[in-house]
């Protein structure tokens, strides 16, 4: 598959991972000590739902789209996402997190693309606390680590082109596990395969990690498109579980989604 971001930004993964990011970033942010995020496939940064990419796949209208209307009181996570996610103009994980970082934060967004990186650059010139690096996520993570603030989230959400996808990002995930071994780590991989899907998470048990959930989110779709996702959540901060399960209670039922979140280890 071609995970390429344009094609399926505001979709119902999107609308998971993202507001865990938000909830993750909320955490950071009750220290008032730095953190870092690390995004090692940023993408461009935000995205034109109305645009030619994203209506070809019309993906948002089974995500955020559905989720325009919600009023009310609702959980932090969710309503602070929700505030990010206004109108056509959808933020992706980099333009999201730049946006709640405080002047002592760092973000580093990594994109390989050229046209992808053009733009996230240009995104990303506006918040001082933020640089965008065009090169390959994999390879440039593990100089990233430990940053220099020893806390943070590293968000990997890879395009899933190659066949051997899986098997790379488990091998960077562990390899990073070793460098910066208390980090945040949010990795985004589609459902296509169970089997395929629970190989990989085992595989990252075994390499290491001590402390992980798993976010599976599911929907019904025609036409062979993606309609299931999941993400794996390693040390996952104090009461994350809770706001997580707090925000699908919410969005699962207008989103026609079927939400689940599972302890692998470290409960």
């Amino acid at each position: 598959m071609n995970y390429r971001h344009g094609y399926h930004a505001g979709n119902f993964a999107d609308v998971v991972k993202h507001i865990a990011l938000v909830a993750i970033i909320q955490h950071l942010k009750k220290k008032d000590t730095p953190f870092a995020v690390i995004d090692t496939h940023a993408g461009r940064g935000f995205y034109d739902l109305s645009g030619e990419h994203a209506g070809k796949t019309g993906e948002a209208q089974n995500g955020i789209a559905r989720l325009q209307c919600l009023a009310g009181a609702m959980p932090d996570a969710l309503s602070a996402y929700l505030d990010l996610a206004k109108g056509n103009s959808y933020p992706g994980s980099p333009l999201i997190a730049a946006r709640l970082l405080r002047p002592q934060d760092r973000l580093t967004a990594v994109e390989k693309h050229p046209q992808e990186f053009a733009v996230l650059k240009d995104t990303l010139d506006l918040y001082r606390e933020a640089t965008a690096e065009n090169l390959d996520g994999y390879a440039r993570l593990p100089k990233l680590l430990p940053p220099a603030a020893r806390r943070g989230v590293v968000v990997i959400d890879p395009p899933f082109e190659a066949t051997d996808e899986f098997e790379t990002l488990a091998r960077t995930v562990t390899a990073a596990i070793r460098k910066f071994a208390t980090g945040i780590y949010l990795v985004w991989y589609p459902i296509k395969s169970q089997p395929a899907a629970d190989a990989f998470t085992s595989e990252v048990l075994a390499g290491g990690a001590r402390k992980a959930l798993t976010i599976d989110v599911k929907i019904a779709v025609l036409d062979g498109k993606l309609g299931h996702a999941g993400l794996l959540v390693l040390n996952p901060p104090h009461g994350f579980d809770a706001a997580m399960a707090a925000a699908a209670a919410v969005i699962a039922p207008p989103m026609d989604a079927a939400i689940t979140i599972r302890w692998l280890a470290g409960e």
